[in-house]
C-alpha cells in the first residue's frame, strides 16, 4: 500500500485523531521508513490537513516511541540498530511465553474458536498466499495483542501493548517479507493455538518461545543480509 492511499481529505471533525491513524500506519505498513524524516510540510500536504493537527499527531507518536526528535533535524521515524531489536526480541520472548501461559488458563473454548477464526482470515489474506508478507491488522485482529490481553494480568499488558509492541510492528512488516517466513509465521501460530487447547501452560509456552526464537532467527538473518548488501554497495 502507498502512502499515497492516505492522501484522501479528512472530512470528519476529529482531524487529530484521523492524521494519527493515517500517521500511524503509514509508519507500521512501511510506507514511511525507520530513521525517514517526517516533513510537515510534505505530510500535510498528503493527507489533505493543516500542519496543526499533524504536529499533534506527531507529538502523540512521539510518546509511543515510534517518533523521535533529533536535535537539530526535527522528527524522524524512530530506528533500532541490529542490537537493539535483538535484544527487544529477547524480552519480548519471555514476556510473551508468560502471557501465553496465563492465557491458556483463562480463555475459553469459544475464545479458542475466536482465534482460530483469525487464522484463517489470516491465512487468506492475499499477501500472505502470495508469500509477501505476513501483516496482522491491529488490535483484535493481532494473533499475539489477542493472547496478550487474555493474559489477564494488567502489568503485563501493559508491557507488551506499550512501547514493545508498537517498536515490534516497526519492524515487523519489513522482516516478516523473508522468502518462506510468512507461511512458517502462521503456522507456527496454529502450533500455538493447538498447544493451548491441550490446557497445558507448559505446553503453550514453549510453543510461543520458539515462535519468538524462529522470529528471532529471521531477523538476524535479515539484517545480515542487508548489512552484506550495504558493504558491497
Amino acid at each position: 500500500m502507498s502512502i499515497d492511499d492516505f492522501a484522501r481529505p479528512l472530512v470528519a471533525t476529529n482531524l487529530v485523531s484521523l492524521a494519527l491513524e493515517r500517521l500511524e500506519r503509514a509508519i507500521l505498513e512501511g510506507d514511511l521508513k525507520p530513521g525517514q524524516r517526517l516533513s510537515e510540510t510534505e505530510l500535510a500536504r498528503r493527507f489533505g490537513i493543516s500542519r496543526g493537527p499533524l504536529r499533534e499527531a506527531i507529538g502523540q507518536l512521539e510518546g509511543r516511541k515510534l517518533v523521535e526528535r533529533i536535535t537539530n533535524q526535527g522528527a524522524r521515524v524512530v530506528w533500532l540498530s541490529p542490537a537493539e531489536l535483538i535484544d527487544l526480541l529477547v524480552i519480548r520472548e519471555s514476556l510473551e511465553g508468560m502471557a501465553c501461559r496465563l492465557a491458556t488458563q483463562r480463555m475459553t473454548d469459544d475464545d479458542l474458536d475466536q482465534l482460530d477464526t483469525m487464522l484463517e482470515h489470516h491465512a487468506a489474506d492475499s499477501t500472505l498466499v502470495a508469500g509477501r508478507g505476513y501483516f496482522q491488522g491491529a488490535g483484535d485482529k493481532d494473533f499475539h495483542g489477542r493472547i496478550a490481553r487474555a493474559s489477564g494480568n494488567p502489568r503485563l499488558i501493559t508491557m507488551l501493548e506499550g512501547e514493545l509492541y508498537s517498536l515490534i510492528r516497526l519492524y515487523r512488516h519489513r522482516l516478516s517479507m523473508r522468502p518462506g517466513r510468512p507461511q512458517d509465521a502462521l503456522d507456527e501460530h496454529r502450533v500455538i493455538l493447538a498447544a493451548m487447547r491441550t490446557r497445558d501452560p507448559d505446553q503453550a509456552e514453549a510453543a510461543m518461545r520458539a515462535h519468538i526464537r524462529n522470529s528471532s532467527s529471521a531477523v538476524a538473518e535479515v539484517l545480515a543480509t542487508e548489512e552484506a548488501a550495504a558493504n558491497v554497495d
